[in-house]
This record gives structure tokens, C-alpha cells and sequence, in this order.
């Protein structure tokens, strides 16, 4: 077992033991308690993309940082169609934090639908070399490259 494989399980059994209040490579940031993220969230769940949209706008415009709602605003434009606004809202989670695993997903699955598979390959290595356990980001993004090369032929 190599140095960096046991201080993973080390980090992962530490982690464990404190009810994981801290997470490698988590994807929370500063969205807790925020009356206007929560409605927003609640409106993507409900596929409300335009509502989700106008809201996490307003979260963006008051706490530019925020890395999750980037995130989600980048995935609300994918759903609407919008792929520039998506790319660039996805760009900016990753450059606020480069270990966010949903970014790293939902930009994958945009690489996707604009025909872009090395690209959306290239966030599943990142997304390999983050998860060292395997995380559900990694699994959906591999799980829809593997769907787009069935179909494509790719």
C-alpha cells in the first residue's frame, strides 16, 4: 500500500470517526443558511430552470466566491439550453475551488452535449484523481461518457 493510499484511509477512517464534517475535496462552501440559495436549489429539483436562474443570479451578484451556486447556475443554463453561460459559470466554480467534484461533473456532461468527449474525459480523470475511493460524481460522469460513446460510436 503506497504513503499516499494509507493517509487516505487514514483521513477517510478519521473522517468517518467524526461524522464528516469536514470532506475531502467537498463541494460545500459558503451557500448554508442562505434563504435565496435554498429557493433556488428547491426550484432546480423541481426543474424550475428560469426561476433557479434568476435566483442563484442574485446569490452570484452578492457573493461572487460562492463556488456552489456557480455550479448550479452553470447546470440551470445547461438544462435551459444555454451552454456559453453554462461553461462559464462552471469555470468559475473550478477556479474558486479546483476540487469541486459537481462542477467537475456537471462541465464533463456539458462537454457532452456540445460533442466534446476528450474534454469531458479530461474532468473524469480529474474527477478519478480526487474520488480516491470513488465518489458518485465520478460514477454519473463515467457512467454518461460510456453512454455517449454507445451512441456515437466514439
Amino acid at each position: 500500500m503506497t504513503q499516499l493510499r494509507r493517509f487516505a484511509l487514514a483521513a477517510a477512517l478519521v473522517l468517518s470517526v467524526s461524522g464528516g464534517a469536514w470532506a475531502m475535496g467537498s463541494d460545500k462552501s459558503n451557500s448554508a443558511s442562505n434563504p435565496e440559495y435554498d429557493a433556488a436549489v428547491q426550484a432546480i429539483a423541481d426543474g424550475k430552470w428560469d426561476t433557479a436562474v434568476m435566483k442563484l443570479t442574485g446569490v452570484v451578484t452578492e457573493d461572487a466566491k460562492n463556488a456552489d451556486a456557480h455550479n448550479y447556475l452553470g447546470y440551470a443554463h445547461r438544462k435551459l439550453g444555454n451552454l456559453d453561460k453554462a461553461f462559464e459559470h462552471y469555470a468559475i466554480a473550478l477556479q474558486i475551488n479546483p476540487e469541486h467534484r459537481g462542477a467537475h461533473e456537471y462541465v464533463g456532461e456539458a462537454y457532452l452535449m456540445a460533442g466534446k468527449l476528450a474534454e469531458a474525459e479530461r474532468h473524469l480523470q480529474q474527477l478519478d484523481d480526487l474520488c480516491t475511493f470513488g465518489c458518485d460524481e465520478y460514477y454519473a460522469l463515467k457512467e454518461a461518457v460510456a453512454a455517449y460513446r454507445a451512441k456515437t460510436g466514439g
